[in-house]
């Protein structure tokens, strides 16, 4: 059998940069400053000497005292910024608001309900004073632990800095996941105090989060406090002596707090990501280099201004949240959105109103919810005024060329380019990405960030053109995560056995002849047919790419003969039926688009795949379902009532 990955998908358009775009972004004047002719030099630059990269981004920013060295390499340990004594939150907050950004916005909320609060970034840095005061004086201190469970909220980024800017380590546990989960990380890193709130509402419904939390605070023994915002206004239970509301405790704080000189290398905040064996794993990131990675990026990727108005829809308890609307925004002074809500609720146009209302200039947001619009048609965005946006981008999952098209055209009014990032909780940043000077090819993320080296590896170890394999990185780069917390040889076990000196990743892909990578997805989304390794997000491309078709899911069923034969899962646009016909036209469609091997052998149409709350599709549980399995624990699924739908369609 071979141990490539076939690579079917073949996508020739290809969208330039507009002059108005290239002329006038961050990354031309970077090079115009060092004379640099192009892309491809500035790429060549940065490869050969790395070290002259990130010293003119760091130097961008302030150091209590400077670093002596750049970076140490020792595999598979990296040091940044060494001796250099730094604080993050004195970069994201202390310097603007003391300075001319004081009285500009920092964070424009909105509520599901469509309550607004604006806030600028004095009034986020006295607030954030305030709550650290008032950690520090239940006893927290450098290196302390702090768990948050708190949903999309102005509060959750106030505690995460007051963390930061005290030197204890927060542990943010999306709001979506089951309380046995924060108990788990909490327990984990074995925190002393507990942030959550009353409630909030989803979809409408109350989610009685306080309630929750006051199940597993009996397994928790290292918690001393549990800190509850009063966000829903519902009457809960406070246990005398444990429970404290936030309010209360910052009443009579200082606005003033001294920031903590921190080392580069001090841990700024531990982020469990799922494993692949069960137990979460706890990526620990830092405060210098994490802090340099993620502000070029953002200053260089998405090319933002002082005057821009940026909307990153993610959920602060993924990296996406922590990198791109905590802490870079707030390192380039700039205004973002945070949204409490779901896209869709309570109609299909709310994102795109307030994209009218706020003038977002520049947008972020993952394929799942590309791909949910699509379904919905565009007769929703095409509601709303969306010439404020200036560039799009797309990030949590391989973006299918169709899908690219769609956004680019009904989003973007086929005038924004669209960065398709690749990146991820370990890596901190954005790794593979296009630059908005960057020629675009729908469903690429183009070429690596200056200064990574990336490729794609045989079993082997040989690089790879045009065929699949494994996404490897072959040098470190700023926010690289340092460790797994107190897991120090799964941290090597698990990313640095394979190949030696070298980062794997988990996810496949394949290099095409300009250069170009393409995802396709994780390792174990790979379908294996009569001998073939087939992407299963190459199968799930050609079936969105057919017009009709809104989303696809594509898992493999075992077979005797073949080992496994493609069952796909299909939710067809609005305005479409299933049927017969219908169902053979995709079959045909696949077939011609990728090959004959690729065909689904079953395909069925569902009007919902299962997702979770952050809108990833759960393969697992489809997986599980195809092969007449138990499907496990759902109480992460958004949508719970799309299992029984798959039943109902095999």
């Amino acid at each position: 059998m071979s141990k490539e990955l076939e690579s079917l998908l073949k996508e020739e358009r290809v969208f330039k940069p507009s002059s108005r775009i290239l002329e006038n972004s961050n990354v031309k004047r970077m090079m115009d400053v060092h004379n640099i002719e192009n892309y491809e030099k500035l790429l060549e630059k940065a490869g050969n000497n790395p070290e002259w990269f990130w010293d003119n981004v760091a130097n961008e920013l302030k150091w209590f005292n400077p670093y002596n060295k750049v970076l140490k390499w020792d595999p598979p340990y990296a040091e940044w910024f060494l001796n250099g004594k730094f604080n993050i939150v004195h970069n994201a907050l202390d310097r603007h608001a003391k300075g001319k950004n004081k009285d500009n916005i920092a964070y424009i909320w909105e509520g599901e309900d469509e309550e607004t609060k604006k806030i600028t970034f004095y009034e986020l840095w006295r607030e954030v004073n305030k709550f650290a005061n008032a950690l520090k004086e239940l006893g927290i201190k450098k290196g302390d632990t702090v768990s948050i469970y708190l949903p999309m909220i102005p509060e959750l980024p106030v505690a995460m800095l007051a963390c930061a800017k005290i030197g204890a380590v927060h542990s943010v546990v999306f709001s979506g996941f089951w309380a046995k989960a924060f108990q788990e990380r909490i327990n984990d890193s074995e925190s002393k105090i507990a942030i959550t709130t009353d409630g909030f509402t989803r979809r409408g419904k109350m989610i009685p989060l306080k309630e929750n939390v006051d199940t597993i605070l009996d397994k928790t023994p290292s918690i001393k406090n549990l800190i509850v915002v009063n966000h829903a206004g519902l009457d809960i239970e406070m246990q005398e002596g444990r429970d404290l509301w936030w309010h209360e405790i910052t009443a009579n704080m200082e606005e003033t707090c001294d920031t903590e000189e921190m080392d580069s290398e001090d841990p700024l905040f531990i982020l469990y990501t799922s494993g692949t064996t069960g137990k979460p794993k706890g990526v620990v990131h830092v405060h210098g280099g994490y802090a340099v990675g993620i502000y070029a990026t953002l200053k260089f990727v998405f090319d933002l201004k002082e005057d821009d108005i940026w909307w990153c829809a993610a959920d602060i308890g993924w990296i996406t949240g922590h990198s791109y609307i905590v802490y870079a925004p707030l390192l380039l002074g700039i205004t973002s959105i945070i949204y409490e809500g779901t896209p869709d609720y309570p109609d299909p146009g709310r994102l795109w109103r307030m994209v009218e209302n706020y003038k977002v200039t520049v947008f972020y947001t993952a394929p799942t919810t590309v791909r949910m619009f699509m379904k919905f048609g565009e007769k929703w965005p095409g509601k709303s005024d969306l010439s404020s946006l200036r560039l799009l981008g797309s990030v949590g999952e391989p973006i299918n060329p169709e899908a690219w098209i769609w956004y680019y055209k009904y989003i973007g009014n086929e005038n924004c380019p669209i960065m398709d990032t690749w990146w991820q909780t370990e890596t901190g940043m954005h790794l593979i990405t296009p630059l908005p000077i960057s020629d675009l090819k729908p469903g690429s993320t183009v070429k690596p960030f200056p200064t990574i080296q990336a490729d794609i590896y045989d079993e082997d170890g040989n690089s790879l053109k045009n065929k699949g394999g494994h996404l490897v990185i072959k040098s470190p780069w700023p926010s690289m995560f340092r460790t797994l917390y107190k897991d120090p040889q799964r941290y090597i076990d698990a990313y640095w056995s394979k190949f030696k000196d070298v980062y794997l990743s988990g996810d496949v892909g394949r290099i095409d002849e300009d250069g170009y990578f393409w995802i396709q997805g994780r390792e174990d989304d790979v379908l294996n047919v009569a001998g073939h390794r087939i992407s299963t997000a190459e199968v799930e491309s050609a079936l969105v790419s057919y017009k009709g078709v809104a989303e696809a899911a594509v898992v493999g069923k075992p077979d005797p003969i073949k080992g496994e034969e493609i069952a796909a899962f299909v939710v067809l646009k609005e305005g479409n039926r299933p049927s017969e016909d219908l169902k053979n036209s995709l079959k045909y469609h696949v077939r011609v688009e990728i090959g004959p091997i690729a065909t689904p052998t079953y395909l069925n149409f569902v009007d919902d795949l299962p997702k979770t709350r952050s809108g990833k599709i759960m393969r697992r549980v489809i997986k599980a379902k195809v092969k007449g399995e138990d499907v496990g624990d759902i109480t992460t699924l958004a949508n719970p009532e799309a299992v029984d739908g798959l039943d109902r369609a095999m």
